[in-house]
């Protein structure tokens, strides 16, 4: 098996949101790539840039950051071609490695722009260099930048940053620094090509926690009343877990959080994300992990706050009617 690590660059509507293309809001210029095999090691490289098809100019923030000019996209290829060239150079037997959780998702935008996301078919399992950079490096949920763990590792920077060759190189050389028996369980799931139906639902146990995501919702309201989603379990028994804390919407209206009690194992702290597909679809990502009691009793905190400031804001508001 070879990992695949890629690195993207993309334009935007050079006009701002407005008169931005809903399908393809970022238009994807510059493909990169590493291909490493299963010890790691450098087999090959892939490089291609893009002929602009959506957009006819270069964003102003976009060209301060990667330095290229319009006339320089012109000599590259239209994106269906270079999205083919890039999938055949990536074999049959081979797991992605990106930096972050974006590009897989708008790879696969820019795909369905052109009807091609037949040629990848979802969802998509890769390995997040930056979220694991993060975890077992700094032993912190906070991401990094790309030159930030280039610099923690101590490794050459004898090439520029923000361009999609070079930071898929150097993305390759961080992932190469992480140890591959301990990050091996934790691949992540792109869920852009999110599961449609009930069969289709994904549930994945992880060493330290789950994670399940749910089929399609026509509407947000319906995920909390599905049995399914609003389940526990405890990660590390699977027997369900009793509900200590109800969920509860966080500050974020797609965001609800809870704690249950596992006889055998302790707390147990929810979380489901609500999110929403191009079509207007929704669907909840569900993570359960195991908690102390001092957490689980700063997630009461957080439920009784949230509870206090929504009856001082409904209070406020009946007194402005009368």
């Amino acid at each position: 098996m070879n990992y695949i690590v890629f690195d993207l660059e993309w334009n935007q509507c050079p006009g701002g949101k407005k008169g931005a293309n809903k399908k393809i809001p970022f238009e994807i210029i510059e493909i990169g790539a590493v291909k490493l095999n299963n010890e790691k090691e450098v087999t090959d490289t892939f490089h291609q840039m893009i002929c602009p098809q959506v957009y006819n100019w270069i964003h102003e923030s976009i060209h301060e950051v990667i330095h290229v000019d319009y006339k320089d996209l012109l000599e590259g290829v239209p994106f269906p071609q270079a999205a083919r060239e890039f999938l055949e150079w990536c074999g049959t037997d081979y797991i992605f490695c990106t930096w972050g959780n974006q590009d897989l998702t708008e790879f696969q935008r820019n795909l369905k722009y052109y009807d091609m996301l037949c040629l990848l078919l979802g969802p998509v399992y890769y390995y997040d260099a930056q979220k694991l950079f993060s975890w077992f490096h700094e032993h912190k949920k906070q991401r990094r930048g790309l030159e930030y763990a280039v610099d923690t590792l101590g490794l050459a920077k004898n090439r520029c940053f923000h361009r999609a060759e070079e930071d898929a190189e150097y993305t390759a050389e961080v992932f190469r620094c992480l140890d591959r028996d301990v990050i091996k369980p934790y691949l992540s799931v792109d869920v852009y090509q999110n599961p449609a139906r009930k069969k289709e639902e994904i549930h994945i146990s992880y060493p330290s926690y789950d994670k399940y995501i749910s089929r399609e919702f026509t509407d947000k309201e319906k995920i909390m009343k599905d049995r399914e989603v609003t389940s526990t379990r405890c990660p590390l028994c699977h027997i369900p877990a009793k509900r200590k804390i109800r969920w509860f919407m966080n500050n974020n209206s797609r965001v609800y959080e809870s704690i249950s009690f596992c006889q055998e194992h302790g707390y147990v702290k929810g979380k489901i994300r609500i999110r929403k597909t191009d079509e207007g679809g929704y669907y909840a990502v569900k993570t359960i992990k195991n908690v102390d009691e001092e957490k689980a009793e700063e997630i009461r905190e957080k439920r009784d706050s949230l509870r206090r400031k929504r009856r001082m804001h409904s209070a406020g508001a009946s007194q402005e009617k009368i």
